[in-house]
């Protein structure tokens, strides 16, 4: 659902099943901005996240990683991990939306 409101809203989307797949498809096309949860098979969002900015050409790509877990120790270890922006489940797609061009405003979508 959240992929469709935001190809209404002009993003192109790649949609991938784990972290491990978005890593995959982020290398190959280079998006303007990453969504991703935590949770995910096989690698977690943080750990996407980490892998990102430590390579040197997706140091720039916004992260938007969201989650159910809202304690403090949850954002601030996304924020120590490269994510740009920690959204908390449940959100509305304006909410989605506001947090990647929140993003992508400070530097330059995967779902």
């Amino acid at each position: 659902m959240i992929s469709h409101y935001l190809g209404d809203w002009g993003y192109k989307i790649f949609k991938a099943s784990s972290a491990k797949e978005a890593l995959e498809i982020a290398l190959e096309e280079r998006p303007d901005a990453i969504v991703t949860d935590v949770v995910s098979p096989e690698m977690s969002g943080f750990e996407l996240c980490r892998f990102l900015k430590i390579n040197l050409t997706h140091q720039k790509v916004p992260i938007v990683v969201c989650s159910n877990k809202n304690l403090a120790v949850h954002h601030l270890w996304a924020r120590k991990q490269g994510a740009d922006v920690y959204l908390t489940k449940p959100y509305t797609p304006e909410d989605l939306l506001s947090a990647i061009q929140s993003a992508t405003e400070r530097t330059c979508i995967l779902s």
